[in-house]
């Protein structure tokens, strides 16, 4: 787990991405179970604007479609090409080969607001956030 990552409440992650100024985010390991097996994702356009907690990409599974929300305001400097082929990889890897897009973030000091890990680990086990 990285300790820079943050969460949201509708199960959205956000770390530093290796660009500079650049945040890469991707569903949670729980989002992913409940999504159950990934069929479709539809990823944002690079150079799309979006707000903090507005859709950015759409996630279909063969039960619904899910949307995902930016964790934060910014711009998308960045799509993950590999999922549109291999949708399964959110479900194999959610944290990893499984993310989404990056963000070219508006106020990177507003991470530190979003929860960490163990606040997150918290809202899960409270029966919060959903989609």
């Amino acid at each position: 787990m990285s300790s820079e990552r943050r969460y949201t409440p509708t199960h959205e992650w956000i770390e530093p991405a290796s660009s500079p100024g650049a945040m890469k985010v991707g569903i949670t390991d729980f989002a992913q179970k409940e999504i159950t097996d990934v069929v479709f994702v539809e990823l944002p356009k690079i150079g799309k604007k979006v707000e903090k907690g507005g859709e950015v990409a759409i996630i279909e599974s063969v039960k619904a479609a899910f949307s995902i929300y930016a964790p934060l305001g910014g711009e998308v400097v960045a799509v993950n090409d590999k999922i549109e082929s291999d949708p399964g990889l959110v479900n194999e890897d959610p944290y990893g080969k499984g993310w989404l897009f990056e963000l070219k973030v508006a106020d990177p000091t507003l991470l530190t607001e979003l929860p960490d890990e163990g606040a997150y680990q918290k809202l899960l086990l409270s029966g919060g956030g959903g989609h």
